[in-house]
């Protein structure tokens, strides 16, 4: 298994760059990779603290974290590393990481290389991401190393009969701090006792959200205190379903926010070409009557956080195809929240369901029926909101529990 591993890797880095020829996020994926060595470099010789991210939301797990130790460890460096472009392109420059850079590409000579210019004083990974190279390399080089806000499954490598090189590489975890039970019971079952069921530090992060100014003066002036949906990180299906809401159920007096996963233009466009009522693009609101529009397409980044304030309900996209998006964010303003059928990876949005806070739909009559019952049923609406704001706060506290282990070890 190992040689076949290390086979794929290297295959990987020959057929990467082709590809690349044909896709933007490959050549992205190319491009980044290729600067990691030099920007690590500054690194050499500097006491680090070394967190691994695969993409987006794994950052967010993270970033509690990081903040804690920014405050209170001044002299190390943060190094924050990303597998995804995704990941990458919207947080490269995090003001509170020294260095933000893609991981490399998990071979023997990359790992040894990485370990040994970085040489970091504590590595962090966080959720799920297992790079037996470079686990090996730190193992080797007694380099403390944790899991934050882990989530096993019994599908993966390590729990098959075949799957001992993967297994071997979690030696490598002084502790893992995980999600559930079932991930505990996951590890103990192949003899890692090491383990703590922390849950996930995300839910420290959305709960500083509620601290932060969240009013934003063109989305107040287009709420115009009306009831509002915001749709947010939504993708081609999900928007077919919204625009045909839109279209024939929705009445005047309901307005909707819509932040697209994709803001390239051409989809921006299709996006707006489809919508019958009065609609206003993010980068052509200057010198519009917000207030008289109906739909609100964000057609940036950055600030679908802060639009989630405003929101009586929020649909949260992904969940129908491509990979559901974060619940959280919309779930600690105390609303409903209404997603696809596609969620079984995502612990919280199980949980949400299972309890009533967060509702999920498989076709255009479940999308209708469930954003009619929720916008005349006040009592409904309310309570489903209730639900998820004491899910958020049931959950606080996994920061602090990593923390408290992280002092005695830095």
């Amino acid at each position: 298994m190992k040689l076949v591993y290390n086979f794929v890797v290297f295959l990987a880095d020959l057929l990467l760059p082709i590809v690349a020829l044909f896709s933007k996020k490959i050549k992205l994926f190319i491009a980044g990779r290729n600067e990691t060595f030099s920007k690590i470099s500054s690194l050499k010789n500097e006491k680090v603290i070394w967190f691994h991210a695969a993409s987006l939301g794994e950052f967010e797990q993270a970033r509690p974290i990081i903040e804690e130790l920014k405050s209170k460890y001044k002299q190390h460096r943060i190094l924050v590393t990303f597998f995804s472009p995704s990941g990458y392109e919207v947080r490269k420059n995090y003001n509170l990481a020294d260095v933000v850079c893609y991981l490399p590409l998990d071979s023997k000579s990359n790992a040894r290389k990485f370990v040994e210019i970085v040489n970091p004083e504590f590595a962090i990974f966080v959720k799920y991401e297992f790079w037996p190279n470079l686990l090996n390399e730190l193992k080797k080089n007694e380099i403390k190393t944790i899991l934050v806000s882990g989530i096993l499954r019994k599908e993966q490598l390590f729990f098959k009969s075949y799957g001992g090189f993967m297994r071997k590489s979690l030696e490598a975890f002084h502790h893992f701090f995980v999600q559930d039970n079932t991930s505990k019971e996951l590890l103990d079952s192949i003899s890692f006792k090491n383990v703590t069921v922390a849950g996930d530090t995300r839910f420290d992060r959305v709960l500083e959200i509620l601290e932060q100014d969240n009013s934003l003066d063109f989305i107040n002036e287009f709420k115009d205190n009306r009831y509002t949906i915001v749709a947010g990180s939504t993708w081609k299906e999900d928007e077919e379903l919204l625009v045909q809401y839109i279209n024939n159920k929705a009445t005047e007096d309901e307005k909707f926010i819509i932040a697209p996963h994709n803001i390239k233009k051409d989809a921006i466009l299709e996006l707006q070409k489809t919508i019958n009522k009065k609609t206003v693009l993010f980068s052509e609101k200057e010198g519009k009557q917000l207030s008289e529009k109906q739909v609100f397409i964000i057609d940036t980044i950055g600030i679908l956080t802060k639009i989630y304030a405003v929101a009586d309900i929020a649909y949260v996209g992904g969940g129908l195809k491509t990979g559901l998006h974060n619940i959280l964010e919309p779930a600690t303003f105390g609303i409903p929240v209404v997603i696809g059928h596609t969620y079984d990876k995502f612990k919280e949005a199980v949980d949400l369901v299972k309890i009533g806070g967060c509702i999920s739909i498989r076709n255009q009559e479940e999308f209708n029926d469930s954003f009619i019952s929720l916008k005349e049923d006040v009592s409904f609406r309310n309570l489903t909101g209730i639900i998820n704001k004491k899910y958020i706060e049931d959950h606080l506290g996994a920061t602090n529990l990593i923390m408290n282990y992280l002092k005695d070890k830095i």
